[in-house]
């Protein structure tokens, strides 16, 4: 495959299915995604049957550290050889560009491989490639184990470029009559439509040059206001962090052995614009669930004077008084835990960002056993539904500006882990494409 290194790019030969397997049973949405909506699966289930499907080649969250972890993981390596002998996936060099619609909003990018020698997810990165949120190491393991001895890679990774002027992926959009249409399909559980496109060697060329305009030095300084010295940040993080770090993990403990032509070096994502105007960023939610020890008592003594718990009357008066804060205070929404809806707020707070406050809180309650388990979710209605569940309690963030992010990222480096959503649960990207990570 042909590699762009200067701006840290391969362009990829990607597997998709054959014709006359249904896309809608084929396509599943990622892995980490309702992952405390067990029901959710079960229709995924459902709707699957015995048909050819991603459901078989990738491992839902759901069922992490659930009874049959290591059955399930040997039997989605041998779904993805099956797979391959039996001619269910075939191979097909190139970008492939993409168009996401839901809700009447059209959503497009472009299917490339990234560098993992040109990433680096640790604190204090300054890589073309970077993270965007703290990266859990101790979230890496189980996944490592997912990746080791598969012989595709299934992405649901979204990384952002910064193309105020879009001269990246914009242009695929004018052009995409010319371009061999590789599918077109409703995706399943009300989740909205996906298409994709072959884009041909002229257009090909075109997304290689304005991405090195993206990357060039004098450009780059100018636009975030920094020193020509300043690395360039080109690619950010937006979904499937802790995916991307896990094939970052495993190429550097294999590189050694299998050398530096190996396709693990590189990972599948889709990239797309941070100005788009189909891209929302949605805050992710917290809630904890068996709850062992009183929340609002350890709250009080977490952050002592500095804090302070208002009831009110709603989930409606909740989310206006936190999305509308602008005071010196932090804000935050609280649902459920013994109570209905609260919002507590957080004098001289550690970081800039309401949810690096309420994490560092949420990581200490944790560690103490004050909770069964943490999970992270998306959409108010959601964490309020979960919430009120007895032995529950959740926590109700404000959201990001997007136009924040690479400038934040620049100059202040990761975000706090889970910061932002880029739309909600069922706008999440979809499993199609697949790539070869062994030789």
């Amino acid at each position: 495959m042909k590699i762009i290194s200067d701006i840290g790019i391969q362009i990829p030969q990607v597997y998709l299915p054959k014709a006359g397997i249904d896309p809608k049973k084929w396509a599943v949405i990622a892995c980490d995604q309702f992952t405390s909506e067990p029901e959710y699966w079960h229709d995924v289930e459902k709707i699957v049957g015995d048909a050819h499907s991603t459901l078989n080649l990738t491992f839902p969250e759901v069922h992490l550290e659930k009874p049959g972890e290591e059955e399930r993981i040997q039997n989605i390596q041998l779904a993805m050889r099956k797979y391959l002998e039996e001619g269910i996936l075939q191979p097909r060099d190139g970008f492939v560009y993409v168009e996401r619609t839901i809700n009447g909003r059209t959503r497009k990018g472009v299917m490339l491989c990234l560098d993992l020698e040109c990433y680096d997810y640790n604190k204090g990165s300054s890589s073309l490639i970077r993270a965007t949120e703290g990266t859990i190491v101790d979230r890496l393991p189980p996944r490592i184990k997912i990746r080791e001895g598969a012989a595709l890679e299934f992405p649901h990774i979204l990384v952002l470029i910064d193309d105020p002027n879009k001269t990246v992926i914009e242009p695929l959009t004018d052009a995409k009559a010319n371009f061999e249409q590789l599918y077109d399909f409703d995706l399943m559980l009300e989740s909205g439509h996906l298409a994709g496109y072959a884009v041909n060697a002229e257009h090909e060329n075109q997304v290689v040059e304005a991405l090195r305009g993206l990357a060039n030095h004098e450009t780059f300084a100018a636009k975030y206001d920094t020193s020509k010295d300043e690395p360039v940040l080109l690619f950010a993080m937006g979904d499937g962090n802790h995916s991307l770090a896990t094939a970052k993990a495993i190429w550097e403990k294999n590189k050694a052995q299998v050398g530096m032509d190996h396709p693990s070096r590189y990972a599948l994502v889709e990239i797309e614009n941070v100005h788009d105007e189909a891209l929302e960023f949605e805050p992710i939610h917290r809630v904890l669930f068996g709850l062992k020890k009183d929340v609002f008592a350890e709250m009080q003594a977490f952050f002592g004077e500095d804090f302070s718990h208002t009831p009110v009357s709603s989930g409606a008066e909740m989310i206006q008084r936190v999305d509308n804060a602008d005071g010196e205070k932090q804000a935050i929404g609280v649902v459920g835990g013994g109570q209905q809806f609260g919002v507590i707020e957080i004098a001289n707070p550690a970081t800039n960002l309401a949810v690096g406050t309420i994490q560092s809180f949420l990581d200490n309650f944790l560690k103490d056993g004050g909770a069964e388990k943490l999970d992270y979710v998306h959409g108010e209605d959601v964490v309020e539904r979960l919430s009120l569940q007895n032995g529950n309690v959740g926590f109700y963030l404000a959201g990001m500006h997007k136009n924040e992010l690479f400038k934040t990222v620049i100059v202040d480096g990761a975000l706090p882990r889970k910061t932002f959503s880029m739309g909600e649960a069922r706008e999440k990207r979809f499993y199609m494409e697949a790539r070869r990570i062994t030789a």
